[in-house]
């Protein structure tokens, strides 16, 4: 990082952060605290209370049993020192040892000026090129996208692009599940359609089959293709051709709909491919190798046994040595692979292309997998935490508070397309971000595209059209931070407060792999910026533009600029369109 980076990335949480580095180290060269402490776990960063200062730093909390020292005595010796900073008005040492602080009246405003002169605001080298893949989506190329895949892929991309802006070199993957039973019963249900499209009267979809009438399109596309030469053929001939061609053409409805929604994969796996290669024959003998696998018969599974369970000697992961319940089967009775088995494979796969930690985005529905793949993964990488999984709980889809069921199109779910098609994928993007992913989400048509406060979308994108509709009243006028020290009210200190918490916030939501935060820091950024420009309307002397004082116009155009550049850069990174008007 050149000297010019390192001055941007610099801002008051940053500055104060380095200042109790340094204290440390001179109350550890003086003998009054041990060396060699780990300050990892420092955080200097705003109080939840205003009424508590300025900033508020857990250090004493952090060292004191480390340094084998009380937590509030340790905070004395600290508080002594930050009091003497240029910045400081006055240090608090508040409950078992936190310190609160506060800064000289005007400080908050030399932050506009930071703010302004980075034209990346936010971005940080906090990964310093680290790999990381995001394997995301994934759906069963048997249909199209319904509208629960859309929380899943939003959830993926965002946190792709916020790994990406702080430094991670990040890899967007898919992993297609194109080689269990559900694409044979794809096929089938295809070539009900194909005879269909041939004019074959009274064609009926059987249980079992996929009835969505999508695979008409399918249908016609094998007539297209070999008119009608597969009737000819005996089911082992026309399943493999069908299905491959299903495949095909499902994958490409699915990648259609994604990029719709600004999604770009990096890489597309297939797990046939896997399964053809000798992939997962491989990654068995490989753990074969270093004696984590054995035959054995596992015990009964608890509560009622289902009626088709038998006690049998199988090919067996010791995935209870990495903190999964039960070891956990390879192969089937019939020699085949388990969905396991291909999965140890695929991530064994991942780990040779990139060689670095994985990031699973899964619906719920899979929770009772996590375990197993985190075992298998430290298992074969080795070290713990390689695989992170984050699980997408369902999605509620309502209009006017009424349950929408189906899709014309899809016979049994709501597409992605659907949802799309009603609301626009950037509404789709933030409402989806607005709920932690493991919580549940209402997302209602009638509400997401409201204009009101209630709708986080029109509120965020509110302040930014309000912010660029005064600077272009103001277009003409200087718009600098070097007046910023006067932006004193708490109106401005607040909005400045939170402006300056925006690369903090990002840092966190990346080591977390919790991309929510940028959609909640932006509905609160934006209604700090709303309360401040309700208190210009208000009170004539808060207002943006101020008649025969042209050094604080300029201040409080700078603070509007930085805050239009800050919620410009959160929507971005959610891959949303900051709107210039409304």
């Amino acid at each position: 990082m050149n000297q010019d980076q390192y001055y941007h990335n610099m801002n008051i949480f940053t500055i104060f952060e380095d200042q109790i580095t340094i204290i440390y180290q001179d109350l550890s060269d003086a003998g009054q605290v041990m060396a060699g402490a780990d300050l990892s776990r420092v955080a200097v960063e705003l109080p939840r209370d205003e009424t508590h200062g300025d900033l508020a730093c857990n250090v004493a909390m952090v060292l004191a049993k480390q340094v084998s020292a009380k937590p509030r005595d340790l905070a004395g010796l600290f508080a002594e020192k930050l009091a003497l900073h240029k910045d400081v008005a006055q240090v608090e040492i508040a409950g078992p040892g936190f310190l609160n602080i506060t800064l000289n009246e005007g400080r908050w405003g030399s932050e506009v000026a930071t703010i302004l002169a980075d034209q990346n605001y936010g971005r940080s080298e906090l990964g310093n090129g680290q790999a990381v893949n995001v394997e995301f989506v994934s759906a069963n190329p048997t249909g199209p996208l319904h509208a629960a895949h859309a929380r899943g892929a939003i959830l993926g991309d965002v946190l792709a692009n916020l790994l990406a802006f702080t430094g991670y070199d990040v890899t967007r993957e898919y992993y297609v599940n194109d080689a269990g039973a559900q694409v044979d019963v794809l096929a089938r249900s295809a070539q009900l359609r194909y005879r269909e499209a041939l004019g074959e009267d009274g064609v009926v979809i059987a249980d079992g089959l996929y009835p969505g009438e999508y695979l008409k399109d399918v249908g016609a596309g094998l007539v297209e293709r070999h008119a009608d030469t597969l009737l000819a053929l005996d089911e082992a001939e026309w399943l493999p051709l069908i299905r491959s061609f299903a495949i095909e053409q499902m994958m490409a409805s699915i990648k259609a709909d994604l990029v719709e929604m600004g999604i770009q994969m990096d890489v597309y796996s297939s797990e046939r491919a896997l399964v053809d290669s000798g992939t997962v024959s491989q990654s068995i003998d490989k753990l074969a190798e270093i004696d984590l696998v054995y035959r054995g018969v596992l015990e009964p599974p608890k509560g009622q046994l289902p009626e088709d369970w038998e006690p049998r000697e199988q090919l067996l992961f010791k995935a209870s040595e990495f903190g999964d319940d039960v070891d956990r089967p390879l192969q089937k009775s019939d020699g085949s692979w388990t969905y396991f088995a291909s999965d140890v494979a695929y991530h064994m796969d991942k780990l040779s292309r990139t060689g670095g930690s994985m990031i699973d985005i899964w619906g719920a529905d899979h929770g009772g997998y996590v375990k197993r793949m985190k075992a298998a993964t430290e298992a074969i990488s080795g070290q713990k935490n390689m695989l992170d999984v984050k699980l997408c709980q369902l999605v509620s889809l309502l209009d006017k508070g009424t349950p929408v069921k189906m899709s014309k199109r899809a016979g049994t779910f709501v597409t992605l397309k659907d949802v799309m098609d009603a609301v626009g994928a950037d509404v789709m993007r933030f409402i989806m971000l607005t709920r932690r992913s493991d919580q549940t989400l209402e997302f209602d048509y009638a509400r997401v595209t409201e204009k009101s406060r209630e709708n986080p979308v029109f509120y965020v994108q509110y302040a930014h059209a309000r912010a660029s509709s005064v600077l272009r009243q103001a277009e003409g006028q200087p718009v600098m931070g070097a007046a910023a020290g006067r932006l004193v009210d708490i109106h401005e200190v607040r909005v400045i407060r939170q402006l300056a918490s925006f690369p903090h916030m990002l840092k966190s939501a990346a080591l977390s792999h919790e991309p929510h935060r940028i959609a909640f820091y932006l509905i609160d950024l934006a209604s700090l910026f709303h309360g401040l420009w309700n208190a210009g309307r208000d009170n004539f002397e808060l207002r943006f533009i101020c008649d025969n004082d042209d050094e604080l116009t300029s201040a409080r155009l700078a603070l509007v600029s930085a805050t239009r550049g800050v919620i410009s850069q959160g929507l971005s990174l959610m891959g949303i369109t900051a709107l210039e008007e409304m």
